[in-house]
């Protein structure tokens, strides 16, 4: 069911009807209920996997939380003991505690590495053995990375003793089938989710005109911009070999675009969604496209994915017995400098890896992950020379200068990301280098943009659809939009409303059906 159909539509409001009109108390249980129907619309099978994934990790948090009680019980009880004693138990607890997690791990993990990466793994082995393995793939369930991490991480927060696990089945199961969050994230976490998921929630007018507003803001950037670019980038990728030099700056250009209003979109829906309902879920995006640098790029984008990856990878890794061992190791051997470089940047391309592999079983998902972590850990060396640099230069601390960076971090991402996009990573950096063999930019001026799939028309909507982007951006920066909108006279505010209603309405670029394009992060 996409966030972008009719079938959605009457899905919410039919959801909305009822989560308003029956006895609050009953209101998480419809909200488990909506989410079960809607999961069972991309495949009842695949109510399945999620049936282990919510068993398993509401299992193995919850018999973990009974060795954290009994330990804290006896050692309560038992408070002559020597300190060597408690530490003796404490040490078969966490043992005992480390296993149920493993377990938990390994078979949701197990199942995702099967189902996810099977075939990618056995062609790799038929192509580089010259083997006969027959190819086995299977159906991707939908947003099965999403609703996996997001439980993942609440087990490892049980183990961690951050907070308490929860006992009722049910309610681990709406944390995990959440609607909302399904298709595209954001990945949430337990403690903060839990807060408003769970609760008893009165009509509140002002907080449903501003969820419908955000929900009306997503589909204006998926429909209005996403959407109606979805075919340019598909004509400059399918044949890529026809579209060099300037083309591969317009891929750049708009497949940044697309993939923006799409991913921004979807969560512009999910947040504003929620918010119908009274509940509170994670921002995962904070204008991106104004980072000065791909560091700040990814604290801005896909906030929750990546502070997933830092908490439950990164941190862990970097911390390990093995990692202390390869430091001292390494600051002996080799030195003060690499010693306490070594473990940071092994654990930095590890989680670049993972989350290169996380996005899709695919060379340029993984090729896109170690650029990025390349790109990255250069500019971590390099800041000293950076510092010196903004030291000596005056003009470095110009307004001038950030905009220049913020043009420069939007298309070095973009030459990144359009790894995405082309068929193979060769040929994606043959096309980059046509930019500077054959840049043919006589293109530009003859016509030659307006036979990719759309007119000038078209270009003319995108064109006013990224601007309006771009001036809320801007707005945003100084606080709540949709709070500023609230303050303004009945008068302005409604013609906004409605400008930006009749704008998805009219401009919106619909699929066979009315039913628009799948979001991008539906693979996932």
């Amino acid at each position: 069911m996409s966030f972008v159909s009719f079938t959605f539509l009457a899905f919410l409001a039919a959801v909305f009807l009822l989560y308003y009109l029956i006895p609050k108390r009953f209101q998480w249980m419809l909200l488990l209920a909506a989410s079960l129907v809607f999961y069972a619309f991309a495949g009842p099978t695949y109510l399945i996997y999620m049936a282990v994934t919510i068993l398993s990790t509401w299992g193995a948090a919850y018999a973990m939380d009974r060795v954290w009680t009994r330990q804290d019980e006896y050692l309560k009880d038992n408070k002559e003991l020597s300190r060597e004693d408690k530490k003796a138990y404490k040490a078969a607890q966490k043992k005992k505690a480390r296993l149920f997690l493993a377990l938990c791990l390994i078979l949701n993990l197990g199942i995702l590495a099967v189902i996810k990466y099977t075939g990618f793994v056995l062609q790799n082995i038929n192509n580089i053995f010259g083997t006969q393995i027959r190819i086995l793939r299977f159906a991707l369930p939908l947003g099965i990375s999403f609703y996996m991490f997001q439980s993942l991480g609440y087990v490892i927060d049980v183990y961690r003793r951050k907070y308490p696990a929860e006992k009722n089945l049910a309610k681990c199961a709406l944390f995990t089938s959440f609607f909302p969050q399904l298709i595209q994230g954001p990945i949430s976490r337990f403690d903060y989710l839990s807060r408003t998921l769970y609760g008893q929630h009165d009509f509140d007018g002002r907080q449903f005109a501003f969820g419908f507003w955000r929900v009306l803001w997503g589909f204006f950037k998926k429909l209005v911009i996403a959407d109606r670019l979805a075919p340019v980038v598909v004509t400059l990728t399918g044949k890529a070999e026809n579209y060099p030099g300037v083309f591969v700056l317009g891929t750049i250009l708009f497949y940044g675009l697309q993939i923006y209003g799409d991913f921004t979109g979807g969560i512009d829906i999910t947040i504003g969604v929620a918010q119908m309902l009274g509940i509170k879920v994670t921002e995962n995006f904070d204008r991106p496209f104004f980072s000065k640098n791909i560091a700040e790029y990814w604290r801005r984008w896909h906030i929750t994915m990546g502070t997933w990856f830092k908490d439950y990878i990164f941190y862990p890794l970097s911390v390990s017995q093995g990692m202390i061992k390869l430091s001292k190791w390494s600051r002996e051997k080799l030195g003060p400098q690499i010693g306490k470089r070594l473990p940071v940047y092994i654990s930095t391309i590890l989680v670049w890896l993972a989350t290169g592999i996380w996005h899709g079983a695919a060379w340029h998902f993984i090729v896109w992950g170690l650029l990025n972590c390349v790109v990255i850990l250069i500019s971590q060396e390099l800041a000293p020379l950076y510092r010196r640099f903004h030291e000596r230069f005056a003009f470095s601390n110009t307004r001038a200068w950030d905009v220049f960076q913020v043009f420069r971090t939007f298309w070095l991402m973009g030459m990144i990301r359009v790894l995405d996009v082309y068929k193979d990573v060769p040929t994606t950096f043959k096309m980059l280098g046509t930019i500077f063999t054959t840049p043919n930019w006589g293109k530009l001026f003859d016509g030659s943009f307006l036979k990719l799939g759309i007119s000038g028309a078209d270009y003319l909507v995108v064109l006013f659809g990224t601007l309006v982007m771009f001036f809320v951006s801007l707005a945003k920066g100084k606080g709540d939009v949709r709070e500023m909108l609230a303050e303004k006279p009945a008068v302005p505010r409604y013609i906004c409303i409605w400008l930006l209603l009749a704008a998805v309405l009219v401009f919106g670029a619909y699929g066979i059906g009315y039913d628009a394009a799948q979001f991008i992060y539906n693979q996932f």
